[in-house]
């Protein structure tokens, strides 16, 4: 079934900042996904679910420009990101950050130093102006006070937000977040979903995220996309608590999303 649900503006944004086009993502030579096709708006909270080994990280990683697709397009405003040359697509990911699921935060470096690299390396930014913006976006994410900290100096939920401080660092259009709660205790991970809603209401920014984390999705997703391990292909699309409701989704999908029912942690919906 193809994720035509999945393409309505759940958000009322209109402006379409992702689409993917008869995506084939593997590894090895080896097919996990085939004709995936969506479309991600801008505001909106997307989230990319199923089981484990679907291709769920693959996708992901094919969508950061980290690994080329088997087939198909993934364009970004309308330009088509595969066919450009590396110089095209490092402009383009310019306007994307991503946070990876263990945080990928340098141990030898303090949190504001974390983020303070993102902008040395990719700026002409003085270093007072630097710092600024670190403690900014460390602020944004919670961590005023633990500028000085070291990521083994603070807790799981604490490094997942510093990653996504540094994500913010270059004040991204998109942000990629690949399964964000993994790990985290339920109250930490709550903490994080508020985050997330908080920083796309504040600053407009896009999330494209990976999760098979239910309570998160049902928290804080406007759409999604259900891949299924068996068919290789997307099964399903829309918002969670449709997809769930709805007798005619199929089987499998239905079946996961089911089980995040009565979490009663569900954003409201108008």
């Amino acid at each position: 079934m193809a994720a035509e649900s999945a393409t309505r503006d759940a958000t009322g944004s209109g402006e379409v900042v992702l689409r993917a086009c008869d995506l084939q993502v593997g590894f090895d030579g080896r097919i996990l996904m085939r004709e995936v096709s969506f479309d991600v708006h801008s505001g909106e909270i997307f989230c990319i679910l199923g089981p484990s080994g679907s291709g769920k990280s693959t996708l992901l990683r094919v969508l950061m420009g980290l690994k080329e697709p088997h087939g198909g397009r993934v364009f970004y405003s309308g330009q088509d990101f595969w066919a450009g040359d590396e110089e095209s697509r490092r402009g383009i990911m310019r306007g994307a950050g991503v946070l990876f699921q263990g945080g990928a935060l340098w141990s030898s470096m303090t949190l504001a130093e974390n983020v303070e690299l993102v902008l040395q390396q990719h700026t002409d930014m003085n270093d007072e102006d630097i710092c600024a913006q670190a403690l900014l976006k460390l602020a944004l994410t919670g961590l005023a006070g633990f500028e000085d900290y070291y990521p083994s100096e603070i807790s799981g939920g604490m490094r997942k937000r510093a990653g996504l401080a540094r994500a913010l660092a270059l004040d991204p259009e998109i942000l990629f977040l690949d399964e964000p709660s993994a790990g985290l205790d339920p109250v930490s991970a709550r903490m994080l979903d508020d985050l997330i809603l908080e920083l796309r209401a504040t600053l407009k920014t896009t999330f494209v995220i990976v999760s098979h984390e239910l309570r998160s999705i049902f928290a804080v997703a406007d759409n999604c996309i259900y891949l299924d391990a068996a068919s290789g292909r997307v099964t399903a699309g829309g918002r969670p608590a449709e997809l769930a409701r709805n007798p005619a989704t199929e089987a499998n999908a239905l079946r996961f999303l089911n089980r995040g029912e009565g979490v009663g942690h569900e954003k409201e919906t108008a």
